[in-house]
């Protein structure tokens, strides 16, 4: 029973539920006994929720009352480290935050439980959720549940690593630089960067704030697009569903879709699971060309520009006289924050309204072409610990490598990625597609179409 429950998708668990198949307790009692026998070898679970089977009880009776109940009653959940829950431990990977209980549930996170869901547990992160790993000196290291010698991405990459090796149904993470796309294409589920005025950001660490507000956002992660929509409904307040704004709707669509942004080469494995996802649209209807899209060229250098100084500030603030407590990559950014000078205020301001000039190009453009689909970044899973990644025979940094990624918060264009290939070395390859401004529905609609055409989601080997 318990590989029969954890398996199903989020929508699948929901519609036992309702029809009181299976029951809430039941369903909390199988993803424990599976993070008990799984979660050692990945790390992914760092928190166990000590009152999910009371919470599971009172869900139980919600049901029994009947239909009239919350759309997500009984579905247990997890949450990135960095999101604020009430009553349980949330650390953002860092010592200064070890033993941080919030007082308050994150407003993303409040959504999810006034509609009844139920939180199993929090997932692991990158130390202040600063790098593609996540991995931290409070918890340590998770692996990759298809290579546990490789990264899982990060920053969200317990949340990603927990859900594809079903130790959880689906979850939250947040993402400002890729971080629910890596890891969801690290480890081959789907993910969702909703635009940022979409889903409320308050009670993150840290703070969605200053310049980060231009483009960190909380988003879900799930085994398919139709428990994106689901979960994505739920944050966003948004009762439109994939029906409604269906996949018929985008027959005759304008795609464009590039694998070369002029930044990062990306792999051959890569570049085709991008054309066999555009090729997928192209089947259903749309009118898809490979075309890179304006002002993408710019993005990583823009990215640098807005945000990277704010990452420094940040743990300067919360690192001061107690760098010692810093891990490797929170020492190192210290240690090395001014070997480049900062920009000038003028600096900075050209630099925004630059970004400001070129999203308003790109979004002119894309009233024409209202979906892109691209590489999440350039290559899949790393080896843990890697600095610098083999592209092609060129040697591409790691965080010039998910330029791809980056550029999508810089323009704060909502974004999806969902599974389209596999490497020679049997590891998941995401895409990303990307729509405009609110229309998350639009996009998701074109994943689904991807991810029914592809196979989507695949039980890692050795978690059977």
């Amino acid at each position: 029973m318990q590989n029969e429950l954890t398996g199903l998708s989020a929508t699948n668990l929901l519609r036992l539920l309702r029809k009181r198949e299976i029951s809430p307790v039941e369903v909390v009692d199988a993803y424990l006994k599976r993070i008990e026998e799984f979660n050692p070898a990945l790390n992914a679970i760092v928190t166990i929720a000590p009152d999910v089977i009371t919470r599971a009880k009172e869900a139980e009776a919600a049901l029994m009352r009947g239909p009239d109940c919350g759309k997500l009653v009984g579905l247990p959940f997890t949450v990135k480290d960095t999101i604020e829950t009430a009553g349980l431990r949330s650390t953002s990977g860092s010592l200064r935050r070890a033993h941080y209980i919030p007082k308050r549930d994150a407003p993303a996170v409040g959504r999810f439980r006034e509609a009844g869901a139920i939180i199993l547990g929090k997932t692991n992160t990158a130390e202040m959720a600063m790098d593609y790993t996540a991995d931290n000196p409070v918890f340590g290291r998770t692996n990759n549940p298809h290579d546990i010698k490789r990264s899982p991405g990060g920053s969200s990459g317990g949340e990603a690593a927990a859900i594809a090796a079903c130790l959880s149904p689906a979850g939250l993470g947040s993402d400002l630089a890729g971080s629910v796309r890596i890891p969801s294409h690290f480890c081959g589920v789907a993910g969702l960067k909703p635009s940022t005025v979409r889903v409320p950001g308050a009670g993150q660490f840290p703070p969605s704030t200053g310049p980060y507000s231009l483009g960190s956002v909380i988003g879900p992660i799930a085994k398919s697009v139709t428990d994106l929509q689901l979960l994505f409904d739920v944050l966003a307040n948004d009762n439109t569903s994939i029906e409604s704004r269906g996949v018929s709707h985008l027959r005759g669509k304008h795609v464009v879709w590039y694998a070369d942004d002029g930044v990062s080469p990306v792999t051959a494995e890569t570049r085709e699971a991008v054309a066999t996802a555009a090729g997928a649209l192209a089947s259903h209807g749309c009118a898809v060309d490979e075309r890179r899209p304006p002002g993408v060229e710019r993005g990583y250098g823009l990215w640098l520009k807005l945000f990277s100084r704010a990452s420094v500030i940040q743990l300067r603030d919360v690192y001061q006289d107690h760098e010692e407590q810093g891990g490797g990559f929170v020492r190192w950014r210290l240690s090395t924050a001014d070997d480049t000078p900062p920009l000038s205020l003028d600096e900075y301001i050209r630099a925004w309204m630059e970004r400001d000039v070129l999203r308003q190009a790109l979004l002119d453009w894309m009233e024409q072409v209202p979906l892109i689909i691209a590489p999440v970044g350039a290559t899949p899973a790393f080896e843990h610990d890697r600095l610098k990644l083999d592209v092609e025979g060129k040697e591409v940094g790691v965080f010039r490598a998910f330029s791809y990624s980056q550029t999508f918060n810089v323009f704060d264009l909502p974004s999806v990625c969902v599974p389209a290939g596999r490497s020679a070395e049997g590891l998941p390859i995401g895409v990303q597609i990307i729509g405009r401004p609110v229309a998350e529905h639009e996009l998701l609609a074109a994943a689904a179409v991807v991810e029914q055409a592809l196979g989507g989601w695949r039980l890692p080997p050795g978690f059977e």
